[in-house]
């Protein structure tokens, strides 16, 4: 708790002033009245403004320790930075930021068409709010964007501020009080007979607002009505102390009380978690009256993260993850942390990992075990290209294939096994312009709004195994129903919560078969698996019971072997995706069974095709890629199935997945020499191919005969000096040589 706060004053003074309410010294600052003063967030500095257009900054003792500017007009309000190394101002109608390193580039931009009267600078969210005469109050990034603007109120706005946790800011002008989400939509108003509200501030656990007014009263307000939704279950914050739960499919209520005011809640994964100033509630779904409580260390809880087995509370003091009996699990640190600053987009929590961004460097990703509190891997964080602004990670399956989704600065997203980290750190783009994204919570599924699409990523996995398969495992549809800024609350079970920019909820529903699918794979149930693509093949998709007007109808030329008639049940009034192309798989012509409508939706199929894969269940994957026509992948799985060692069969299978460097390790331990050094000349790694046949002493002449054939067919001429050097001396007989394939 701090010791003691600044008053300024219109004489041109301000005043360090004790808790007690003692003045303990007093400072000539400004020339006329000194609009504006802030502490920066680690409070060693302090920034005054005042009529004389002045910008001073002073110690944390009152030693005045530089101008950062002289504007000619008044600087009515000023906010620090969110690392404190930049300073924003008004002047007049702009907005004006400067950084405190001398020579760097001053950004300025119009604003408002009144003099601007407040801003404030959320720390959390880097996103900067001002309100003016010209009685509208805005949203804006750091870089001077306009990401929303108020319709104009009755008064000029004449105070704002930001809640410590970036979610809400308040809006003060005559006679009226509102409490806005971060995106600008309006969630309350209130008219206290007050006046203007020159000023507001926030208490530290971001539950409470105190006004000052123009009568010369101070008004308190507490936040009331927050909800929570998971499931059947709704969970709202009636009054201070008190909560009620209502489950939708029966109407039960019970009322949850509380010794003290709550600060945060949460409610995902069957439990509810609440906490207050002293302690923690940690209620089970299942029954409501017995909570487990413990104390907390420090009361202002600033986020709260669940996971199947525990949930992660952040405070002044740290991050701490417990389990749901109340068990201390872990305590993860790393140098330069700032709890205050974490929010549900630069932190992320499973049941095995957790993820947090840093915020001296934002393009670094901590990443530790939540059982243990240590860095995973080697030690050293994930290091991004750009600045990540979201990360998360998936939560269901094991540890060792943990995947970690992320946002970067450019809206590209990726993602990563979060396990390989130290061995392989590439990261695989998933799609670009994604705004914001979610995990499903009972399958490793992901859905995010891309562009102007709502998107669902049905196997994120697969970019692993085979990239080529992602489109195929995509949903997409038109996300014009979601409007403009949305932002998804969360994904669990079948339906995705999507908040609209004018407040609103949206709830769309996405097929329950890749969740299924994602538990027969997971279970190794993969006849199952395949009954399930063939039953969603003809059930799911086939909604008019009927002949196909494109299948033998339609004078398409069944063979002998073929039926006269094919049972695929199309609407054709109802889906666009008709059926263009019928096929009879099972191999030969005297082994066609049943018909497969293959212009119909692939998406299971190929998702069951990665899956096997990744599992190396070879049969299953043979039918998947059948299924979608994979011609080419079928018959090298075919291939790697007649392999004759275990250790040549897994090698081809990394192999077909793009892991060289990991199919040649497999081939050298089992002693297949020849075999690794072909495969580099297949894929015309000639160096690699040369290198190992020189280490091991062994079919060198076929590497050189194989680089030889292959300069001769582009018309080259050897240039490689290790090749030059090597082809001395060895006579190569190419008459009838031929490029293995």
């Amino acid at each position: 708790m701090a010791e003691n706060f600044v008053l300024t004053s219109t004489d041109g003074k301000f005043h360090f002033v004790s808790k007690t309410g003692r003045i303990e010294k007093s400072l000539e600052a400004h020339r006329g009245a000194v609009l504006a003063g802030r502490w920066n967030y680690d409070g060693t500095a302090l920034i005054t403004a005042g009529e004389d257009g002045q910008i001073k900054i002073w110690s944390k003792s009152g030693m005045l320790r530089s101008t950062l500017a002289q504007q000619a007009s008044p600087v009515y309000s000023v906010a620090w930075g969110p690392d404190s190394d930049r300073v924003l101002y008004t002047l007049g109608r702009q907005l004006v930021i400067k950084p405190l390193q001398p020579g760097s580039k001053v950004l300025q931009w119009k604003a408002h068409d009144g003099i601007i009267l407040k801003v404030d600078w959320n720390s959390v969210n880097d996103l900067i709010l001002s309100g003016g005469e010209d009685c509208k109050y805005k949203v804006w990034d750091s870089y001077g964007r306009l990401l929303y603007t108020s319709s104009p109120n009755d008064y000029p706005v004449t105070s704002v501020a930001w809640s410590p946790d970036g979610e809400v800011f308040a809006i003060g002008s005559f006679n009226t009080l509102r409490l806005c989400d971060k995106t600008g939509w309006s969630y309350a108003l209130e008219k206290p007979s007050t006046g203007s509200v020159f000023s507001l501030a926030w208490s530290a656990d971001g539950t409470q607002l105190a006004g000052a007014c123009g009568n010369g009263q101070v008004i308190f307000a507490h936040i009331v009505e927050q909800r929570w939704e998971w499931r059947n279950f709704e969970v709202t914050l009636t009054k201070r102390r008190t909560m009620q739960v209502r489950n939708v499919l029966n109407d039960a209520v019970d009322i949850l009380e509380f010794r003290d005011p709550v600060i945060k809640a949460s409610l995902a994964h069957g439990h509810l978690v609440v906490t207050t100033p002293l302690q923690c509630s940690i209620y089970s779904t299942k029954n409501w009256n017995t909570p487990l409580i413990f104390d907390v260390k420090e009361g202002t809880v600033s986020l709260i993260l669940q996971a199947e087995r525990h949930f992660l509370l952040a405070d002044g003091g740290g991050i701490y993850v417990y389990s749901y009996e109340g068990r201390l699990v872990s305590s993860p640190k790393f140098p330069g942390m700032r709890t205050d600053i974490l929010n549900a987009q630069s932190a992320s929590l499973s049941n095995d990992t957790i993820a947090i961004r840093g915020k001296s460097d934002e393009k670094v990703v901590y990443l530790f075990d939540a059982q243990t509190g240590k860095a995973l891997g080697d030690g050293k964080p994930l290091v991004h290209k750009m600045e990540v602004m979201e990360v998360a990670l998936d939560q269901c399956g094991p540890s060792s294939e943990r995947k970690i989704a992320l946002i970067d600065k450019n809206r590209d997203l990726y993602v990563l096994a979060v396990r390989r980290l130290g061995r392989d750190q590439t990261l695989h783009k998933l799609g670009t312009m994604v705004h914001t994204m979610a995990w499903n919570d009972s399958a490793n599924i992901l859905c995010g709004i891309q562009d102007a699409q709502f998107t669902v990523w049905y196997y994120p996995n697969v970019v692993f195994v085979d990239k080529g398969l992602l489109p195929k495992t995509l949903f997409t549809k038109d996300g014009s129903e979601f409007s403009r800024a949305p932002h998804i609350l969360n994904y669990a079970g079948g339906q995705v919560t999507v908040r609209r920019a004018d407040g609103s909820l949206v709830y769309s529903l996405v097929s329950p078969y890749p969740t299924l699918l994602h538990e027969y794979a997971g279970s190794a149930r993969w006849e199952d698996a395949l009954r399930l693509c063939r039953f969603a093949k003809w059930g799911a998709n086939c909604l008019h019971i009927g002949t196909c007007k494109r299948g033998p109808d339609a004078g398409l030329q069944p063979t002998a072997r073929q039926p006269g008639k094919a049972p695929c049940n199309v609407d054709l009034t109802r889906r666009a995706e008709v059926p263009a192309v019928w096929a009879w798989p099972g191999g030969a012509a005297g082994e066609l069974t049943t018909p497969t409508c293959l212009g119909q939706d692939q998406s299971l199929w190929a998702c069951l095709a990665g899956m096997a894969v990744a599992n190396r269940e070879l049969s299953t994957a043979e039918a998947a890629y059948a299924a979608i026509g994979e011609v080419d992948k079928v018959q090298y799985i075919v291939f790697i199935k007649e392999q004759p060692s275990k250790e040549s069969s897994l090698a081809q299978m990394l192999l077909f997945s793009g892991h060289v460097q990991e199919c040649e390790a497999t081939m050298l331990q089992a002693g297949l020499i020849y075999q690794a050094i072909q495969t580099h000349i297949n894929l015309y790694n000639w160096d690699r191919a040369l290198e190992l046949a020189v280490k091991h002493k062994t079919h060198v002449d076929t590497v050189l005969a194989h680089r030889q054939k292959f300069l001769q067919d582009f018309g080259k001429k050897e240039t490689n000096k290790r090749f030059l050097q090597y082809s001395e001396g060895v006579t190569l007989i190419t008459g009838t040589f031929s490029l293995q394939k």
